[in-house]
């Protein structure tokens, strides 16, 4: 009973670190800010939307006409890579890209090249990024490049938002995480808290700090300065990454750029993942690769989320067991501290509830969500040593 009440306080005192000086990270507060007075359409640069896409032909439809739509004063062009699909991607791609007689004037122009064999050493869809880039024509050193997903579903204007951003505040990058669906059963479960678990390793505050060295993106959208990106060596620096949105936007940082990341609502993310295998693929997939393959990462990530949040719970537990006992006095201190972490653990998730619109009652289930990202971490961990590989898409989750 000893160690299980020091192992409560001493998670109660780390939960209350964690509100108070860990970046704000439980806060769903950096977001783009206003856009307030005109801005000259001289000072609008070309940007060109690179949409790596594979298997995506079911996407594409509910995704792709918004993109293309996007109401952006300077030239704005579409470039997708259809790597290697088997269901025909390029071609629902290049259907959705025509543009009808009579149709919009601001439309932009769609370009889909087929994807070329994989060199030896690049991850699948950074070299699906590269091609990309290498169809754009010239150095474009005043221009920027948007790396977004192919389930990405854009709302009208959010591209002048993110440019006007990146122009006034002197940014390299500016990235967006965009709302990921939660609308099934264990949609609702995983993804706010997958989000939760994102920030609490990278606190967006401190990743648009230029004094701190935390560095990340979201890869649905990544507003990136081409002269920046070449200056930091392009796409190459970082060909072999498999999380290549935490790797850019630490390429950028470490560069000396000033890069930003923050929540919206106005980029969503339309891929169902109905079933829990499929939200278990999606995290096991690449939770191995952000620990750097590392055993003793592995090992005290998962010693981390059990102390973190599964021992003021089993405080709180064995409190209340001794007290159906009567013998709650030999348990209060455990108990009395698990109740203080599990209440400060709560209120920290309560943000990321109301971001997903999900009921403030889901807030106290965050241990037992802990313990499942423990199991998945742990399973990623298991898939790299049995050999299985790690695609990029191989194969969409289905509704």
């Amino acid at each position: 009973m000893l160690e299980l009440a020091i192992a409560c306080v001493a998670s109660a005192l780390a939960w209350a670190y964690l509100l108070a000086a860990h970046g704000g990270f439980w806060l769903t507060s950096q977001r783009l800010p206003p856009v307030t007075g005109p801005v000259s359409p001289q000072r609008w640069p070309a940007v060109v939307a690179v949409v790596p896409a594979r298997n995506e032909a079911e996407m594409l439809p509910l995704t792709l006409p918004a993109l293309l739509a996007q109401d952006y004063p300077g030239d704005f062009s579409v470039t997708l890579v259809d790597d290697g699909s088997s269901d025909g991607t390029g071609r629902v791609a290049t259907a959705l890209g025509a543009r009808p007689e009579g149709g919009s004037p601001r439309r932009a122009p769609l370009t889909v090249i087929p994807g070329r064999p994989r060199p030896e050493g690049w991850a699948g869809k950074v070299w699906a990024m590269q091609q990309g880039l290498e169809a754009q024509p010239g150095p474009g050193e005043d221009g920027y490049v948007l790396f977004t997903d192919a389930d990405i579903q854009w709302a009208p204007g959010v591209l002048r938002d993110l440019v006007t951003a990146a122009e006034r505040d002197d940014r390299a990058l500016v990235s967006q995480m965009a709302l990921l669906r939660a609308q099934a059963g264990w949609e609702k479960v995983v993804v706010p808290a997958f989000v939760y678990f994102f920030a609490q390793l990278f606190p967006f505050k401190r990743v648009n700090d230029p004094r701190a060295r935390t560095a990340a993106g979201a890869g649905g959208c990544m507003l990136i300065r081409r002269a920046a990106l070449a200056k930091a060596g392009g796409l190459e620096q970082i060909k072999g990454a498999l999380i290549d949105d935490v790797a850019l936007g630490t390429l950028l940082k470490r560069d000396g750029n000033r890069t930003w990341l923050g929540l919206t609502t106005d980029i969503r993310s339309v891929r169902p993942y109905p079933r829990l295998a499929d939200l278990w693929q999606m995290i096991a997939r690449s939770a191995y690769v952000q620990l750097r393959y590392s055993p003793l990462l592995l090992a005290g990530t998962v010693a981390g989320l059990l102390f973190l949040y599964a021992a003021p719970p089993a405080g709180l537990l064995a409190w209340i067991a001794a007290a159906a006992a009567g013998h709650e006095t030999a348990a209060a201190a455990p108990g009395a501290a698990g109740l203080a972490g599990l209440a400060l653990m709560s209120r920290s998730y309560l943000p990321m509830l109301r971001l997903y619109r999900l009921s403030p009652l889901r807030a106290p289930s965050l241990p037992l969500i802990a313990i499942l990202y423990a199991a998945m971490t742990a399973d990623s961990a298991r898939r790299h040593y049995s050999g299985r590989t790690v695609n990029w898409r191989a194969h969409p989750p289905r509704s």
